[in-house]
């Protein structure tokens, strides 16, 4: 028989529904890195609210693609990789381009950033090769090792009332430190907190 001649868009054709969650997660935490991209470029504000806001509605695509995969019971290999994809865009780097639009810039601040989106994308390969054995018992992952990485909006959210109480760039709590030719805000250091805790193999935080 001769082969099977592939069809249009048929990657798009084998998707779920959770699926075009996914996407939508991912195309909102998108939208919200070029939103501060375009912030960085012209400092118009209107452009950091827009990153900021898209951030959550990343979460709700987020959880919706979860909630649906389990009612039409559809999960998928495919689906795990894809929210992983998105996660680490909507809430690894979307934070880190926040946090840049922000003032966060120097040397150190940048080491800081980047840490911190590697621990992302690591906790996130270990979700997906551990979720089996940790659901070996009930079919059902009962908790997360380390935070799960959408824990990140706590910072967004610290830094989203500090941008609306004017404190950016030189007016960042605690200022600057000058290490030698590295300058680095502190507040950069609660990225290296946060990122240190999602890769933690000792916190265990309840899956609701």
């Amino acid at each position: 028989m001769p082969p099977e001649t592939p069809r249009h868009f048929s990657m798009l054709r084998d998707f779920r529904a959770a699926d075009f969650f996914t996407l939508g997660n991912g195309l909102a935490g998108s939208g919200a890195i070029l939103s501060f991209m375009r912030f960085c470029a012209g400092a118009e504000t209107r452009f950091f609210w827009i990153g900021t806001a898209l951030m959550p509605v990343a979460l709700i695509m987020d959880i919706l693609d979860g909630r649906v995969a389990r009612l039409r019971k559809e999960a998928s290999p495919l689906g795990l990789e894809l929210d992983s994809l998105a996660d680490i865009v909507s809430f690894g780097v979307a934070p880190a381009a926040m946090a840049f639009a922000c003032g966060l810039r120097g040397e150190g601040d940048a080491l800081c950033l980047m840490y911190f989106v590697a621990c992302g994308i690591s906790r996130l390969a270990r979700y997906n090769v551990t979720a089996a054995s940790l659901s070996a018992a009930t079919g059902k992952v009962r908790y997360f090792e380390g935070m799960p990485i959408p824990s990140s909006l706590l910072l967004v959210l610290l830094l989203a009332v500090l941008f609306a109480l004017g404190c950016r760039d030189s007016e960042l709590p605690l200022s600057v430190w000058q290490l030698g030719p590295v300058s680095l805000h502190p507040l950069s250091l609660l990225y290296v907190a946060h990122g240190s805790a999602m890769i933690s193999k000792t916190l265990h935080i309840p899956k609701l």
